[in-house]
Formats: C-alpha cells, sequence, structure tokens
C-alpha cells in the first residue's frame, strides 16, 4: 500500500461517474447508495444500510444537523440574466456573496461599490472579497435595507444547482433526515444517505449518535482554494460523548468531512474535545493531522479537491488512495460522485 498522498498524485473520475440525479429517481431508496468499506486490513463492497454492521458497540457516530437553505437568487445583472449565491450571514449582518457568470461557468467579475438589485426590492452594496483581499469568488456585501438571508431566501431563493444535475429538485431532496439548524448554502451531503431505520438500528447496537452543527457555505471552489471561515458548535454533551468514546479504546466516527472540521476545531494536542461555538478556518492535512476523528462516513471527492487530505489527516494517505483506486475502477462496479451519489467508509484503525 503506497503511502503517496492522493491530493499530490490525483486520480481520473471515470466517464459517466457523476450522480446525476437522486438515488430515488434511480429507483434506490437513500440508504441503498453503494458504500465502500476501507480499512487497513480489507476493502469490501457494501451499501449505506449495512453501516450498523460496520461499526463495534462502543463506537461513536456524529452527525452534523445543519439545514440547507435554497441559496441561490436569480437576478438581472449588467443586462444578462445570471445567478447570486448567498454564503452567509456574517455578525456585522453582511453577506457574503458569490455571483456566477451567465454561462455559469464561474464566478463573475463584480466590483467594489456596485450595488446588485435583486428580486423583492433586496439590493446589495459589493464591499470587498472575501475572507482575503487576494481571493475574489467571495465578496462581502450589505443588505440595503438590512434583512436575514434566511428569511430572504426563504422567500426568494432556491436550492443552489450545479451542471452535472439534471432537472431542478425540491428543497427537502437536499436535507438530511437530521437536518434542524438552518444555515448551510449546500448541503452537509454525507449525512443524506442517513435514513431513521438507520439511526435506530445504530442505536440498539449499542452506536450512540451526537450532534453537531457546521453551516457549509458555498462550495464551488473552482481553483480549490482552502475552506472559507464556516460557523459551527460542538454541544457540550457531544463533547463529553466524543471524549468517553476515546478514554474507552473505541472509535469516533465523523459523518461528513464538516463533522470532521467541527470537532477538530476544538481538540486539543492530546484529542480532548471541549464545547465551543465560533466559525473555523482550519485545514487538516499532513501537518495537521485529526486528533480526536478516527473514522469518517464521505462521498467521493473531486479529483485534486482539498477535501482529499482532510481525509489523510483522519486515515492515512495509503489508506484513502487505495479506496479511490477502487471506487474509480470501472472493474469494480460504478460509484457516482457529489452529493446525490456513492459513498465510503474509511476506519483508521
Amino acid at each position: 500500500m503506497t503511502s503517496a498522498a492522493l491530493s499530490d498524485h490525483p486520480f481520473m473520475l471515470p466517464p459517466s461517474g457523476e450522480a446525476t440525479v437522486p438515488p430515488e429517481a434511480r429507483g434506490l431508496s437513500r440508504d441503498e447508495v453503494r458504500l465502500l468499506l476501507a480499512r487497513p486490513d480489507r476493502l469490501e463492497h457494501h451499501v449505506v444500510r449495512d453501516l450498523p454492521d460496520l461499526l463495534d458497540p462502543g463506537d461513536l457516530v456524529v452527525v452534523n444537523t445543519s439545514a440547507t437553505v435554497p441559496a441561490a437568487v436569480d437576478l438581472t445583472w449588467r443586462g444578462s440574466r445570471t445567478t447570486l449565491h448567498v454564503s452567509t450571514q456574517l455578525d456585522d449582518g453582511s453577506w457574503v456573496v458569490e455571483l456566477r457568470r451567465p454561462d455559469n461557468e464561474g464566478p463573475a467579475e463584480v466590483r467594489p461599490d456596485e450595488v446588485l438589485r435583486l428580486p423583492g426590492g433586496q439590493r446589495l452594496r459589493v464591499l470587498a472579497p472575501y475572507p482575503r483581499p487576494e481571493h475574489h469568488r467571495l465578496w462581502r456585501a450589505v443588505p440595503m435595507p438590512a434583512a436575514s438571508w434566511t428569511d430572504y431566501l426563504a422567500a426568494h431563493g432556491r436550492p443552489i444547482r450545479y451542471s452535472y444535475v439534471d432537472g431542478r429538485w425540491p428543497l427537502d431532496t437536499l436535507q438530511t433526515v437530521f437536518a434542524t439548524h438552518p444555515g448551510s448554502a449546500e448541503m452537509p451531503s454525507a449525512g443524506r444517505p442517513l435514513t431513521e431505520q438507520i439511526l435506530v438500528r445504530l442505536l440498539t447496537r449499542g452506536i450512540p449518535v451526537a450532534p453537531v452543527v457546521l453551516h457549509t457555505g458555498v462550495s464551488s471552489q473552482e481553483a480549490h482554494e482552502p475552506p472559507q471561515p464556516e460557523l459551527f458548535t460542538v454541544p457540550e454533551v457531544t463533547a463529553r460523548l466524543v471524549n468517553s468514546t476515546r478514554s474507552a479504546g473505541r472509535r469516533v466516527v465523523a459523518v461528513g468531512t464538516t463533522v470532521v472540521r467541527a470537532l477538530e476545531s476544538v481538540a486539543d494536542s492530546s484529542g480532548a474535545v471541549h464545547p465551543a461555538t465560533g466559525r473555523t478556518e482550519l485545514v487538516l492535512g499532513a501537518d495537521r493531522p485529526a486528533r480526536a476523528v478516527d473514522g469518517l462516513l464521505t462521498g467521493l471527492h473531486d479529483p485534486a479537491a482539498s477535501h482529499l487530505a482532510l481525509l489523510e489527516s483522519v486515515v492515512g494517505a495509503g489508506l484513502v488512495r487505495s479506496a479511490y483506486d477502487v471506487v474509480s475502477d470501472p472493474a469494480q462496479g460504478r460509484y457516482l460522485w457529489h452529493e446525490f451519489g456513492d459513498t465510503m467508509l474509511l476506519l483508521g484503525r
């Protein structure tokens, strides 16, 4: 098993490897999408419905309860119809936005002090790039008049959709069964295949399920830039469960990279987790490996995506490369990418 980092040596996305519609439109239930179990001692093909049987009693599963908001707004800009993606609202009331080009092939080049006219009489005055001056994809903008982004989007927004998805799907299609805290511009999709039945089976096998919140911003990072600051909460009860699970020698399994970022943002050098609320810019990789998380249920990430380094930080580069060798090999059966696609369960020990 090679130890070369997959993030340094990207694989090729197989032909027809993108999930273009939800599994329900392909004749499957949510929990029937494929799951590759990747452990140091074996690689096995399963479906997500098998998850409770792939973990051990005493392991802890941590989920993200953030709910997706309809974060895309159609508008006219410089005489052309285009789309604005709203990523989050900051503490000072300003919005973080991405204006897409009319052909949707990347971000548009807006200017400071430019005013965007949105439906419903809402306007946005563009201030500056966000989060840093050298990044010109996301911009901080002041709503005029002042407005709650979630209230405005509930009235005028639609779900963000990218070119590989066929058709427009309702917001319910982009929610997990445990989505209770609105705030994600795009779905924390690793948890989508989990059903109420799976959660019950986990609990009856002695595998607790604990919540965190991390609101995901707009993730269309064409230049594969680092993650933007994202709002998170790790509750006291979850921190306590993580610490007791680790003390007992059991695994902490994160459902999605968002959960890893939330937990690792409050993990000290020993791996102990502390309750907190804030914004995180944490980037995990070879120079900052995971300390609290031992396993990860995750979707399939694009070649050269920054998320690959996060996976490697949890279970090691060799195991991640072995897993992607399997899912990108058509001879192993077709695995599908993106939010409506298949999954991997990566267990480092």
